[in-house]
């Protein structure tokens, strides 16, 4: 094996298309960009959302609907998914890093209590918001709703 003897592997290696180098080359002329218009000139770039004249998607869609930027939306667990998390868990205070980390609410989830099923033990539950009727329903088993900012 000598360093002049070195060359790719065959197939490896494709030859690239010189473009515009005369007619005889079948690629001179308009140099496979075809004739004329602004895609055959250098430089041409289209504009974004640009459909050649044609009504463009954007403007043919219509507007509707209102995004209020204040509204707060809070992520519902109603008293019987927190009863089973807690007999499952064996634990006596249900926060937002123990429902995070059994996957019931996301990261940064508001987190508001409803009272649907049946609370059995007596456990603290910090969340953001609770329903009268939740509060009603964890005071009379004796256990605690706080309210966490």
């Amino acid at each position: 094996m000598k360093l002049n003897a070195l060359k790719p592997a065959t197939g490896s290696v494709k030859t690239s298309k010189r473009i515009g180098r005369g007619t005889g080359s079948g690629k001179g002329g308009t140099s496979t960009r075809g004739h004329k218009g602004a895609k055959s000139r250098s430089g041409y770039s289209s504009k974004a959302g640009h459909e050649g004249g044609q009504m463009p998607l954007y403007r043919r869609v219509p507007k509707f609907g209102f995004n209020n930027p204040f509204k707060v939306s809070y992520k519902a667990l109603n008293l019987d998914v927190l009863q089973s998390l807690a007999s499952k868990t064996n634990a006596s205070v249900i926060d937002l890093e123990l429902l995070y980390s059994n996957g019931l609410v996301g990261k940064g989830d508001l987190v508001k209590v409803l009272s649907r099923g049946e609370l059995t033990s007596k456990i603290e539950i910090k969340a953001h918001s609770f329903s009268k009727s939740a509060v009603a329903a964890i005071e009379k088993v004796g256990a605690k709703a706080t309210v966490l900012e």
